[in-house]
């Protein structure tokens, strides 16, 4: 048989929150859950944003009061849900009232004696302009007289159009969390996603790394800008223009690949598959497709699938806002006929809108082949059976949408059907759309939707659209749909699109549910994540549910060993159960092993057959599945 892709755990950062144990979901739809859960999540948020500490066995505000955990919501409800979601751009990004840039300036000289002025000699340009009359004062100062005009740039403000953005948690300092050395907030986010993705499995991760074959461990992971804070490539391109230097970790820390290569480098140990692959905003979809595809042809067992994005910057958001993408203050005053713009209905997908809005996040996700979660004793909390990704074809516009989205969506529900029938795609399934907020996306992604709907016969498709919550986080956005689709498979809550008034008119809303509001819903078996990316970068992925993955997993193992892997699995529920309550209470204990278990290579044993390692159990075969045949002589 195939092997069958199984998500066994996931976790991450996003405007939400914390993805593991849906905390983020649940802050969404924070509104219809019950109490228990409603006081859960106020308290994990409360502490991820250092509103709330655990000390010696207690509750403690920063003011060293002690509190209890159904206390928060009355004393920081308000404060936690302002600090989350989508809000004005804090100035731990950049003051988006007083952007700072650097203004050109002439100087021309008053009268025909020309412009003079003293500096440092060290500060002179090289060459010195031909044209410039430089005399010392003395060693290090020198009278400079320029006979014509000076330009020179100086240091100036901006009232930046863009003022919103899907920001992490307002006091959440990933950095705080372990010794960051000089590294990007988007690494910084990487390590705490990932060691939230391990912990949320209750699997010793020491004992997953020795199931199986060292090469058979794989992590698919990408950004698409790269790390665009100073310590990354933002420090790299504006240093010099800045006057400073660059420093030598600022292009290494940059690069796109840089997630994949942390996550194996300091949290897993990894050495087995490295794979990473940008396509616009299906990033994170790409790398999934490439895990599931070597799950499915067993070249990997376990898959860390992952992508991050951190680009709050002046730079990014000018690029995408001189590109008229990103909702602006004009538009949105236009819209609601106000000049009181509330920024928290920035990104508006299928309604009224005017651009979308930039978000920051980390997603990453555990997968297994589906004998591997049996023997372990994982929890199940979906399956992912294949991810389609087709191009546009040809373009008169390179970010403007085309029919591979087409392809993708259709292939999807076609395999879906075949699998599942035609009942659940009809009644049990729903769309994680892509879902922008641009005017443009409304009318085709709905298109896309209102004519694959009416091929298979689909009334009501419910319709979701996360950038609502937490913007457009770029690489892992669709990391942020698979997010939440495994929220509603838990909870039966279907996030509306809050922030819209009502449909805009011009959407192919007919053979669709479209809500703007939160509300219940029958249990759900399919999930379809699907993302549009600049340039032509489609990807759709179906998903299953953990209770139809389950009827898949009857089908595939006896009784015998179904049984054997309930009894694994409560020991492992009991270890979720306890870092959920740590996560909860801020105790997340990040993984990261900064030369902590390096592989010595002179203890390697090689031979014809096998390469074993220090460290792993199982031994790396050499004999690999020949299929073009011997033809030695």
């Amino acid at each position: 048989m195939t092997a069958l892709p199984i998500i066994v755990g996931m976790g991450g950062i996003n405007a939400a929150g914390r993805t593991s144990f849906h905390q983020g979901y649940r802050r969404i739809v924070i509104d219809k859950l019950d109490q228990h859960a409603r006081q859960e999540t106020f308290l994990g948020l409360a502490t991820l944003m250092n509103l709330v500490r655990f000390e010696d066995g207690r509750l403690v505000t920063q003011a060293g009061d002690e509190i209890l955990a159904e206390q928060i919501e009355a004393k920081f409800g308000e404060q936690i849900k302002a600090g989350t979601l989508i809000r004005k751009i804090e100035k731990d990004h950049f003051d988006c009232d007083a952007t700072h840039w650097q203004q050109k300036l002439t100087i021309d000289a008053n009268d025909e004696a020309g412009l003079k002025f003293t500096c440092r000699k060290r500060d002179l340009p090289s060459p010195v302009p031909a044209s410039w009359q430089v005399d010392e004062l003395d060693a290090k100062t020198v009278n400079v007289v320029v006979p014509d005009s000076l330009e020179v740039k100086h240091d100036s403000y901006r009232d930046n159009p863009i003022k919103a953005a899907g920001q992490l948690p307002t006091g959440f300092d990933p950095a705080a969390l372990y010794n960051s050395r000089y590294q990007p907030r988007g690494l910084q986010a990487t390590i705490f996603a990932a060691t939230d993705a391990i912990r949320s499995t209750g699997l010793d991760w020491d004992k997953v790394m020795n199931s199986v074959e060292p090469d058979k461990i794989g992590t698919y992971s990408a950004s698409v800008a790269g790390q665009m804070q100073q310590e990354g490539f933002g420090g790299l391109v504006r240093s010099r223009q800045q006057g400073d230097r660059v420093s030598t970790k600022q292009l290494a820390l940059g690069l796109n690949t840089m997630s994949t290569d942390f996550i194996n480098a300091y949290v897993t140990g990894s050495v087995g598959t490295t794979f990473t692959t940008s396509g616009a905003c299906a990033t994170f979809l790409y790398n999934l497709r490439a895990a599931v595809n070597d799950i499915q042809a067993g070249r990997t067992r376990v898959a860390i699938v992952a992508s991050v994005e951190c680009a709050i910057t002046p730079e990014i958001i000018e690029g995408f806002g001189n590109m008229s993408a990103l909702a602006n203050e004009e538009g949105l005053r236009k819209l609601d006929n106000t000049e009181n713009v509330d920024y928290r209905r920035t990104s508006r997908p299928f309604g009224e809108n005017c651009g979308f809005t930039i978000g920051e996040g980390a997603q990453v996700a555990i997968l297994m082949d589906d004998a591997l979660t049996l023997e372990l004793g994982a929890e199940v909390m979906g399956s992912v059976v294949d991810v389609f990704v087709n191009a546009d074809g040809i373009k008169k516009s390179i970010t403007a949408p085309g029919p591979g989205n087409y392809i993708t969506m259709a292939k999807s529900v076609a395999l879906a059907e075949q699998i599942a029938g035609a009942d659940a795609i009809k009644e049990r399934s729903f769309i994680l759309a892509h879902g922008s907020s641009t005017p443009q996306n409304r009318v085709t992604e709905s298109l896309i939707y209102h004519r694959v709907a009416e091929a298979f016969s689909i009334n009501g498709w419910k319709v979701v659209a996360p950038k609502a919550y937490v913007g457009h986080t770029i690489a892992p956005a669709s990391g942020d749909q698979l997010a939440l689709a495994l929220g509603v498979f838990s909870h039966n809550i279907m996030p509306g699109i809050t922030t819209i008034d009502k449909v805009a008119d011009d959407v192919h809303a007919e053979h669709l549910d479209i809500r703007n509001e939160h509300y219940e819903c029958a249990p759900m078996d399919v999930a379809f994540i699907n993302s549009k990316g600049f340039g032509g970068n489609n990807a759709t992925a179906t998903v299953f549910s953990p209770n139809f993955t389950n009827k898949l997993l009857a089908k595939r193992y006896s009784e015998a060993q179904l049984n054997s892997y309930q009894v694994k699995l409560e020991q492992t529920k009991l270890a979720q159960a306890d870092y959920q309550q740590a996560a909860d209470n801020g105790q997340y204990e990040l993984i990261y092993r900064f030369g902590n278990g390096m592989i010595d290579e002179n203890e390697l044993v090689l031979n014809q057959d096998s390469l074993s390692l220090p460290g792993f159990d199982k031994a790396v075969l050499l004999s690999t599945n020949n299929q073009y045949g011997d033809l030695s002589e």
